[in-house]
């Protein structure tokens, strides 16, 4: 998905991607884990807040992710970062706008059957991401609000369809 985003945002498009806790990285989730715990230990040994800042959230794992597969220094590759949104769960401006798959970078499609994979949601969580769980409360009511709203909306298209069938 990462790098289909960054091909896109170098070609001018931009790019909201939501709901980055569900999104699954190929090998086992203990693999990811230590890889990432390795990921941690490297830091600037005078003065660590000049390291390597170490993102926990979801979303900006994805994002450091991209911005590794663009040449971010250039003008060109901050542009392209500059295009691109990336939000754990819908928030409001985004829950009723259309939403778009990727297909090629389906986990069906990608991984073998078998294959062991994990969820980028729980490693965060798992390496001090706090918000799991207000993240998991706000999507649930959104989806209470969204079903409500499709359900109204397939009623009144039923209505609409029998008023211009009589």
């Amino acid at each position: 998905l990462a790098s289909v985003i960054a091909k896109q945002l170098l070609t001018g498009q931009r790019v909201v991607v939501v709901r980055c806790e569900l999104l699954n990285v190929s090998g086992s989730f203990y693999r990811n884990k230590l890889k990432y715990f390795k990921f941690l230990r490297k830091r600037m040994n005078s003065n660590p807040s000049h390291g390597p800042y170490h993102f926990r959230a979801p979303s900006k794992i994805l994002w450091r992710t991209i911005r590794g597969m663009i040449p971010h220094k250039t003008k060109r590759g901050m542009e392209a970062l500059n295009r691109l949104k990336v939000f754990e769960g819908i928030p409001p401006p985004y829950d009723k706008t259309k939403r778009m798959v990727v297909p090629s970078a389906l986990r069906v499609l990608r991984l073998k059957p078998g294959r062991k994979y994990a969820s980028i949601g729980r490693l965060s969580h798992e390496v001090g991401w706090k918000y799991r769980d207000v993240v998991e409360k706000l999507e649930e009511k959104r989806k209470e609000k969204s079903a409500a709203y499709f359900a109204s909306k397939k009623k009144l298209d039923a209505l609409r369809a029998k008023a211009e069938a009589t």
